[in-house]
């Protein structure tokens, strides 16, 4: 018996954190959360962690979603001079 695959397809945001590597967080899956030294690593790590929050739902009989059908952009808001500076400084 052939066992029929898909493809599930995550966003994910990388954050640098100050001391060094990267953050990542899986937003359709609520509290999957990472971490790895490099880019590579963080990669690595935030692969695994999904497959470990997907192996939770099936296990306990949840849907699991996935982004197929979603995209992530971005937005330059150009703010005053003096909100810049706080932001800078926060």
């Amino acid at each position: 018996m052939k066992i029929k695959q898909k493809t599930l397809y995550y966003n994910l945001i990388f954050s640098p954190e100050p001391e060094g590597g990267f953050t990542v967080i899986v937003p359709s899956l609520p509290g999957c959360v990472t971490y790895g030294k490099t880019l590579q690593e963080a990669k690595k790590m935030v692969r695994d962690a999904i497959w470990g929050y997907l192996e939770s739902l099936r296990k306990h009989g949840e849907s699991i979603p996935s982004n197929a059908e979603t995209f992530v952009s971005t937005v330059d808001i150009n703010a005053t001079e003096e909100l810049s500076e706080e932001l800078i400084h926060a």
